[in-house]
């Protein structure tokens, strides 16, 4: 601890991401990318980029991919803010929504930043546990708060709620902010971005990571009534008014555009997905229904972290996290079949 760190961070616990090894030939399972390439459009896109064009400074509002997205969508441009991967946007959120005394309500086993954002900004959260089958149970959010946040597909267990459930929690809570967080929502979820229009408390944030290949380009989106989206402007334009590089914005357009690509890798995963809870199902293994590209695995008999390194010394990696509720799982990440097949061959 260095004598120079401001007092807020000297007790601060920074989000661990996973691993991104430095060796070759490894079955990689444990980030949730996604095994295939970005769309072609996306690779024919960089390489017309013409590269005089990086001496000057990117369109800060992204515009290009915001109308692209809107109409995707069926939203109005005003109605898409676009940030450095969902990571910023979800930051920039909880900064402009989240800081009130009431707290802020979120599951206790999800996404892991949540609750670095909490401490790094000093707002007061209640985590609420996940029921007997590790669902989110919404009924349980029917308390005084300053803010809903989850994900759905929840992470780390891929279960997702129907949309039934999340629009009841929006007429429940009209005046707080209800962010839903649809990182893995293209495997097989329900999107809440159709309840925008009726439900102006509502924000719903997106990835390019996951469903559209393109995590190494760093590319996130969130979707809400336009007072939200100013909101998250001017928390933006206060921090970082370039966060989309010029190659950043032309990727996620070409991807957006290529909605065939999209929806045939999605589907190979959910169908990869499929057939590998059925083999591990056959193994013995519990299997929690999933949503994501990804699935959450324990098994009766053998030690999730003593499973995770044996794998690892098989070049297999996938995820263990030490939560004690959770800490007899493993989190594995959809790969190809062949790698899918690899891996319940070594199990």
């Amino acid at each position: 601890m260095s004598k120079f760190w401001s007092p807020a961070i000297r007790s601060l616990v920074p989000y661990t991401p996973g691993e991104q090894p430095k060796v070759l030939n490894l079955i990689k399972l444990n980030t949730n990318e996604n095994p295939y390439p970005p769309s072609p459009s996306v690779v024919k896109a960089i390489h017309d980029f013409s590269m005089d064009r990086l001496r000057l400074y990117p369109d800060p509002e992204a515009s290009k991919l915001k109308t692209a997205l809107a109409d995707y969508h069926n939203l109005d441009a005003n109605q898409v803010f676009l940030g450095n991967g969902s990571d910023e946007v979800l930051a920039l959120a909880f900064m402009a929504f989240f800081r009130h005394d009431a707290p802020l309500l979120m599951p206790e086993t999800t996404y892991s930043f949540y609750e670095v954002y909490c401490d790094l900004l000093n707002i007061n959260a209640v985590r609420i546990p996940l029921n007997a089958n590790y669902e989110i149970n919404l009924d349980d959010y029917a308390q005084k708060n300053g803010g809903i946040i989850f994900a759905n597909p929840n992470a780390p267990t891929g279960i997702a709620l129907p949309l039934s459930r999340i629009e009841k929690l929006l007429k429940d809570n009209p005046d707080t902010v209800v962010l839903v967080d649809e990182a893995y929502v293209d495997f097989g979820g329900e999107s809440a971005i159709s309840l925008i229009d009726s439900y102006p408390n509502l924000l719903v944030s997106h990835t390019f990571s996951k469903s559209r290949s393109l995590a190494g380009m760093r590319i996130g989106a969130a979707f809400g009534h336009s007072d939200l989206i100013n909101g998250l402007e001017r928390v933006k334009n206060s921090f970082n008014s370039y966060p989309l590089d010029m190659l950043a914005i032309e990727a996620a357009t070409a991807s957006v555009s290529d909605d065939a690509y999209f929806e045939e890798t999605c589907q190979r995963i959910i169908e990869t997905r499929e057939k590998t809870t059925e083999a591990l199902l056959a193994k013995g293994f519990r299997v929690l229904p999933s949503c994501a590209n990804f699935i959450f695995v324990s098994h009766p008999e053998r030690d999730a972290k003593e499973l995770m390194q044996a794998l690892r010394n098989e070049n297999i990696l996938v995820r263990h996290f030490t939560k004690p509720s959770i800490n007899q799982f493993l989190r594995i990440t959809i790969g190809t079949d062949a790698e899918m097949e690899e891996l319940i061959a070594k199990l």
